[in-house]
């Protein structure tokens, strides 16, 4: 990806003029695109690896694979949120590893460790680079030196087992490339996040994440099955069958650790058949809470789609809706997008019953093109960001979850304290909102901020976020439903788990990781 913004350089376009001159009349914002640096001219702090520790790293993975090159080290500086990109655009020298280092397997990766837990060397595992909730900054803390451990040499499809329907991975394979390697078995992981096209199965794994096509497939951590994962006191392999009795689960411990209790190297998933057909079909609703209501009528059925979302008024209007009118049909209220995959004698019996549900909960049928056009551009969301940060408007992102009960209060705390926090000089906030993670007793909300960037955008966002982050808990939802905790989240995860659950954690990172060298400022508080 490219350094300062999301994607590959092929994915960003300038904002038309008719939005910058709009963005321009409601935000108050000059609506010119800024100048952007070549990565060439960036400057970075200057590296603390010693020649040593680099004749050290090198008689690990070899001399070509420890690197000290102004590219390698800015690329591997951070992660992609909003935060991050306005730090990586400022004036003056930019924090980065010391070091790069590439290992290509899980024996180089346990070395690695092991010499970094001696040197006392501070080790950022390093996947897609897809973070935004601060888990890839390379912090020191007492560490003199730390180096990013990128895992893009761990890449192969290890195995197969089309009877049990299961897959094993590389924890540094992408989204597309698992997708590309199943294919030639006839098989899919079905997993889709919005970081899809650059995000690791190690990351997926590590972060806990959940996809577009949850609702069918389930979340990442529903599919994983077994783990291999290197630390620096040895290897651990967690998952033996489906299901187990034996004691508690030890996956759990290493789903959602950020790599802060070791490495991810393998990854052994649940895998499906390629679907045999696709239906998209879309819906339209009054207002978001009749929206909600039908999908919690629909989940609870039984027949829920593969795909399932729904946009609040604000995002339908502004995002989805083009202005009100999608595929040449004016729609009011709220729009649910829903896709079905499987067989086509599955998908026929399966979308019919839904309909009957979504029409009986007050939903309008709108026909197949709105889903068609949402999943066209589903992974686009962010190159509009950077766009829009482009020419100086602030767009960013939060997440949460709760029971169904408690969706409506926490949405509306959660918006009323970013419009309160980010509605500055006359210019409005615009916050948006969606579902798109369903359960039988609840669902995720997934909030969309404009704002126009002044004075010190940092620090407005980090007000903002302050105070949604704190709405959240006083509403009942989880802190992150699938962004992982990182440095942005990890001040609230005592209020999450309670203080003895992150004295537990402690106690489980003091015996894989002694000398706290994995991933530091991550996760724990």
């Amino acid at each position: 990806m490219v350094w300062d913004a999301w994607g590959v350089p092929e994915g960003h376009a300038p904002l038309p003029e008719r939005i910058r001159g709009l963005l321009t009349q409601v935000f108050g914002i000059p609506g010119e695109p800024a100048a952007r640096r070549d990565e060439g001219d960036v400057p970075l702090r200057s590296t603390e690896l010693s020649m040593a520790h680099r004749a050290g790293l090198s008689a690990v993975v070899g001399a070509d694979r420890v690197s000290t090159e102004h590219r390698d080290r800015l690329h591997h500086a951070g992660g992609k949120s909003t935060l991050d990109l306005l730090r990586r655009r400022a004036d003056g020298p930019q924090d980065a590893p010391d070091a790069v280092v590439f290992p290509t397997d899980h024996d180089q990766v346990a070395a690695v460790l092991a010499y970094c837990a001696e040197q006392e060397i501070a080790v950022v595992p390093f996947g897609g680079g897809t973070s935004v909730v601060g888990g890839l900054e390379p912090v020191r803390g007492r560490f003199e030196t730390v180096i990013a451990l990128d895992l893009r040499g761990l890449d192969g499809l290890l195995a197969v087992d089309p009877v049990s329907g299961t897959a094993t991975f590389g924890a540094g394979v992408t989204g597309p490339r698992a997708e590309e390697l199943l294919a030639a078995h006839e098989l899919s992981l079905g997993h889709f996040p919005q970081s899809f096209e650059f995000a690791s199965i190690g990351g997926f794994a590590a972060t806990r994440s959940s996809g577009q096509a949850s609702s069918g497939y389930g979340r990442f951590d529903d599919m994983v099955q077994r783990l291999r994962i290197a630390t620096p006191t040895g290897t651990v392999t967690v998952g033996r069958a489906p299901a187990s009795a034996a004691g508690p689960d030890l996956r759990e411990l290493f789903l959602g650790s950020e790599g802060t209790l070791g490495v991810i190297t393998e990854v052994t998933a649940r895998v499906h058949p390629i679907p045999e057909d696709t239906r998209y079909e879309a819906w339209t609703f009054p207002d978001f809470d009749t929206g909600a209501a039908a999908l919690r009528a629909l989940v609870r059925s039984g027949a829920a789609p593969t795909v399932l979302r729904l946009s609040d008024e604000a995002e339908t209007a502004l995002n989805l809706a083009r202005a009100g009118d999608i595929g040449g049909t004016a729609v009011d209220g709220c729009l649910a997008v829903t896709t079905f995959e499987g067989t086509r004698a599955h998908i026929v019996a399966r979308s019919a019953e839904a309909a009957e549900i979504l029409r009986a909960a007050g939903g309008t049928p709108l026909g197949p093109e709105p889903a068609r056009q949402w999943e066209h551009g589903r992974f686009a969301a962010p190159y509009l960001r950077d766009a829009l940060l482009d020419v100086g408007v602030l767009c960013e992102t939060l997440e949460t979850a709760a029971c169904w009960s408690a969706l409506p209060e926490l949405k509306a705390k959660v918006t009323a304290a970013l419009v309160d926090r980010l509605t500055v000089g006359g210019a409005p906030a615009l916050v948006m909102c969606h579902i798109s993670h369903t359960y039988p007793t609840g669902a995720s909300l997934y909030f969309t901020v404009v704002a126009a960037m002044r004075d010190d955008p940092i620090a407005r966002w980090q007000v903002a976020k302050r105070a949604a982050g704190d709405a959240i808990m006083a509403a009942g939802g989880t802190i992150t439903h699938h962004h992982a905790v990182g440095a942005d989240h990890r001040d609230w995860l005592p209020e999450e788990i309670g203080d003895l659950g992150v004295r537990v954690l402690r106690a489980v990172k003091r015996e894989i990781d002694p000398a706290g060298i994995l991933n530091p400022g991550t996760l724990l508080p």
